[in-house]
């Protein structure tokens, strides 16, 4: 804290995990806490997630359980009907009522939630991109963006997203330069280039598999779809109607993988659809993720993280449905293989697949997408500033693989511990919290994190009167 200005918070990444904890932070300390978001996009609470402008890219749950603020669980339901958002998109409805709307429209309800506390400069955007953070020779810390500018903050949150895609190497290698190669689909026009009857291979067959597919259906494509990854396992849809959860975990929680696999299968009704049984497998996920010791947590991810992803993270059922009638007409496959080579010439880029049955195939394709997700083992080395601080040890190795290590508290370990002034807010966390992939998992998290800088800054403002 210096001079007569209230303790700065800096806050880097402003997607959702970022926006969410600007939010309540500004809600929580008030005028008391000065606030710098950094992001270099023009919009803040979009992310990757929610700033596409697909009309076919939909929220993959329904938008009753969508909300920014956990005291306000219908906030975003409202937000809708209050701006006749879905005014156009009569296939956003479902005829249960559920609805499943653009992605974009998530984006902007946050905007505008944030719209106050912007206008007040509580929160303060900058769009700029940070390279360096460093302990500043005051108190707290010394953040320089990548334009060269300088700014003091008592506090600095890590909000930023996961690395970059990261295509399998033997797709990079052998397609690069290529045209039609999608290294990355999130790109700006990625998928303009593909042509409507162009044979196309999608390698990876989760979410973003599901949304290359329904983008391209959108642009008028017809040609043959070829969707592979190791398993072949596509994202599940959600039940029919509404369903209750069921089930319990966490009474006593179980202290092995082999254990938790195990009482999932004994749960498990014929009567009841699965779905509601995930359902309480993910509002129990953090107490039953802090329960595993280490090895355990790591065997989970080894061998069942695969089979949680298709399930946990289900696609619209308005998604879903396409992808079914692609399977039935023929015009999409999803199987399992992986790849053996990959090279181009004239006649279009060819593939040597190795289906999961054994047999090995060479195929030729005019387009080939990479839809195989983040590089989260490269988390450290993704973005400057994180770099420098895993060189300063002020950061260290996630054990788990699957983020950034912090305390119970969210508070960054490094080799001498957890640092009371620094924290990892939204996915980049779960590694200690395991469920904090999705809503309303990450806005629960933003709030522990804005309490927990209210407690970080009464040490500053305690500090500074002594």
């Amino acid at each position: 804290m210096t001079n007569d200005l209230p303790p700065t918070v800096a806050i880097i990444g402003g997607g959702f995990s970022g926006a969410a904890t600007a939010y309540h932070l500004a809600r929580i300390g008030g005028d008391a806490v000065r606030i710098l978001l950094f992001e270099p996009r023009d919009a803040i609470g979009a992310g990757l997630a929610y700033s596409t402008l697909d009309p076919s890219h939909r929220v993959n749950v329904p938008a009753r359980r969508m909300t920014l603020d956990p005291d306000e669980p219908d906030q975003f339901s409202d937000w809708l009907d209050q701006n006749d958002a879905l005014g156009d998109d009569p296939d956003a409805v479902l005829p249960d009522g559920r609805r499943f709307p653009a992605r974009h429209l998530f984006g902007r309800y946050v905007r505008e939630m944030l719209e106050p506390v912007l206008a007040s400069r509580r929160v303060r955007h900058i769009r700029s991109a940070i390279a360096r953070v460093r302990p500043s020779t005051r108190l707290g810390w010394a953040l320089e963006t990548s334009g060269g500018e300088l700014y003091q903050a008592d506090v600095v949150v890590i909000a930023t997203s996961h690395p970059p895609p990261m295509p399998p190497a033997i797709l990079t290698g052998g397609l690069a330069g290529q045209p039609k190669f999608v290294a990355d689909p999130w790109a700006p026009d990625a998928l303009d280039g593909i042509d409507a009857s162009d044979r196309v291979l999608i390698v990876g067959t989760g979410l973003t598999m599901a949304d290359v597919v329904a983008s391209l259906e959108r642009k008028g494509h017809a040609g043959p779809i070829t969707a592979i990854s190791r398993r072949g396992q596509r994202s599940r849809a959600h039940a029919r109607k509404p369903v209750e959860s069921y089930g319990d975990f966490l009474t006593p929680p179980s202290r092995t993988a082999l254990d938790l696999v195990r009482r999932v299968r004994r749960a498990v009704r014929p009567d009841r659809p699965w779905q509601g049984l995930f359902d309480c497998l993910r509002t129990q996920g953090q107490g039953i993720w802090r329960a595993l010791p280490l090895a355990e947590r790591c065997r989970l991810i080894r061998h069942i993280r695969p089979f949680w992803d298709t399930h946990r993270f289900r696609i619209a059922p308005q998604v879903d449905a396409l992808l079914d009638r692609r399977l039935a007409s023929g015009s999409l496959e999803i199987y399992a293989a992986s790849l053996r080579s990959a090279d181009a010439d004239a006649d279009g880029l060819h593939v040597s697949l190795k289906r999961r049955c054994g047999r090995t195939e060479r195929r030729t394709f005019d387009a080939v997408v990479a839809t195989t997700g983040p590089g989260h083992s490269d988390v450290l080395t993704s973005q400057p500033f994180l770099a420098d601080l895993f060189n300063a040890g002020r950061a260290v190795v996630d054990p788990t693989g699957l983020g950034l290590p912090v305390d119970e508290k969210s508070r960054l370990l490094g080799k001498n511990g957890a640092n009371g002034s620094l924290f990892v807010a939204g996915p980049l966390a779960r590694g200690q919290f395991g469920e904090l992939m999705g809503l309303p998992e990450v806005t629960h998290h933003a709030v522990l994190v804005a309490n927990g800088i209210i407690e970080a800054l009464s040490c500053v403002m305690a500090s500074a009167a002594e």
